[in-house]
């Protein structure tokens, strides 16, 4: 069925900068009221300004995704600020990048925290209030992580192959009710997500999408009646892996060899 943006009420998390950034104003531009969810106050205050301008009505939170607890109180301390919710947009992440005999239990743990339990507990909480008003949507960015799996990121890409799982699932349950999924897969995009010094440097150096690029693919998705939406299209990508990953996985093994990446696959 898809949800019209204009006229909703939209609470977009991580929205201090890179895709929630972008998204939060065009969100507003386009009519919507939006909640704008991050940890950095200073940097969020800034997005608010620009979504003010258009939504006057516009709030933020400040809150750290890593705090599960605290992700669900925030989730649902804004359904009431709003009266309600109409979309959810799941966009926070945290990157992991980290040789797999390297990953500390600390460090997985903490992705899942952030990238996956609450953003999976902050709908738990006001999925009954959604359902009540037969009227809601779930959108959870994951990554091309989470459909194939990429060089040291054996946490991130276990946290997006969570989220999609997740998504796919709540899509199939909630099949007849008000409430609906929808799930977006970016490829590399040009965010800070690249320069976390303390997760290890990516092997991947090529070209990259500015974020206003998925920004867009999000408010298409919001709109359209279709579940997957991969920003830019890199389905077929997903696809050869799934047809044979065997060759995938020593492809991608030899790759970060080539590259000066020792490939733990």
């Amino acid at each position: 069925m898809g949800m019209q943006v204009a006229g909703s009420t939209i609470l977009v998390t991580g929205a201090s900068s890179g895709i929630g950034a972008a998204l939060a104003p065009m969100l507003a531009e386009r009519g919507a009221t939006v909640g704008v969810l991050a940890r950095r106050a200073d940097r969020l205050a800034e997005v608010l300004e620009r979504c003010q301008v258009h939504a006057p009505d516009s709030r933020m939170w400040v809150a750290d995704l890593d705090d599960v607890e605290g992700s669900v109180a925030v989730a649902l301390e804004a359904w009431d600020a709003f009266g309600h919710l109409d979309v959810v947009v799941h966009n926070a992440a945290v990157p992991s990048r980290r040789p797999f005999p390297e990953l500390t239990a600390e460090e997985l743990e903490k992705t899942f925290r952030v990238n996956f339990f609450s953003p999976a507990r902050m709908t738990m909480a006001i999925l009954p209030r959604m359902l009540e008003r037969d009227r809601g949507m779930i959108v959870n960015v994951s990554s091309l992580g989470g459909r194939l799996g990429i060089v040291h990121e054996a946490a991130y890409c276990a946290t997006k192959f969570a989220l999609c799982g997740w998504s796919e699932c709540m899509q199939i349950d909630l099949t007849g009710t008000g409430v609906e999924t929808r799930l977006v897969i970016p490829g590399a995009i040009d965010t800070e997500i690249w320069e976390s010094p303390e997760t290890g440097p990516p092997l991947y150096d090529g070209p990259k999408e500015a974020p206003e690029v998925v920004a867009q693919g999000i408010v298409d998705a919001i709109e359209s009646d279709t579940f997957e939406h991969y920003v830019p299209d890199m389905k077929g990508i997903a696809e050869y892996k799934t047809s044979n990953i065997d060759e995938f996985l020593a492809g991608v093994a030899q790759m970060a060899a080539d590259a000066g990446g020792e490939a733990h696959a």
